[in-house]
């Protein structure tokens, strides 16, 4: 279900398993839930999330103080966050921005709108795994409800194993939450997980990741216009 990564007496950093909800779904206990039992904690606070189908670190709140400082570095998008994909799709570009506004479509899907708003901002690097498989890495400016899910559908690109977006299914949702940076009580605090659970995050796939995006922040970002 999650792997610690760090635990200070305020903070908690895991990795999340594919295929968790951070929330109770029907009768089984949500992540969160989870964590306070396993921990013996009085109270756990969320103050982000991943949907379900994705893996990765994942930073949680032992006390209001820090719930509040953390969540409002969320929401002025101080946080520097990475992610990692996988589709079978050729996408249009290699490496891109995807910006706009976002809408609800049908089946609890989103949809990616001309228009921008208040739009939803991706940038992105790609690489070939192997004949018909590329990896991604993604820096998300904003948090939008499927949002990297959906940039990557409107590239040609949708992830590997997304039911909803793409209609395959695999063993698993290929999108996982690789890198998170933040700062509390004026120390900076950075984690980086690579994935572990999944097929097609093989050998050849951590061997990519590697080699082209061991560091995250040192790349050459697409600009944001």
């Amino acid at each position: 279900m999650y792997r610690i990564l760090d635990q200070t007496a305020e903070l908690l950093v895991i990795d999340k398993s594919p295929g968790i909800s951070v929330h109770k779904d029907q009768e089984i206990a949500g992540l969160t839930m989870q964590l306070q039992k396993d921990l013996a904690l009085e109270q756990i606070y969320l103050v982000h999330r991943l949907d379900k189908v994705t893996s990765g670190v994942m930073v949680f709140a032992k006390s209001a103080q820090a719930a509040s400082a953390l969540a409002e570095q969320f929401r002025s998008r101080q946080v520097k966050k990475f992610y990692l994909a996988i589709s079978k799709g050729k996408p249009r570009r290699k490496q891109g921005l995807i910006c706009g506004d976002m809408d609800r479509s049908r089946r609890g899907m989103w949809k990616l709108l001309k228009t921008r708003r208040n739009p939803a901002i991706t940038q992105f690097f790609s690489c070939s795994v192997k004949p018909g498989y590329r990896l991604f890495l993604l820096k998300p400016t904003t948090g939008k409800t499927h949002q990297i899910r959906v940039a990557l559908k409107s590239e040609g690109a949708a992830i590997l194993g997304d039911k909803l977006y793409s209609g395959v299914v695999s063993d698993r949702t290929y999108l996982h939450a690789y890198s998170l940076g933040f700062v509390y009580a004026g120390e900076e605090y950075s984690y980086l997980s690579l994935p572990s659970e999944g097929e097609f995050f093989d050998e050849a796939c951590i061997h990519a990741i590697t080699q082209h995006f061991s560091d995250p922040e040192a790349l050459n970002w697409p600009n944001i216009k």
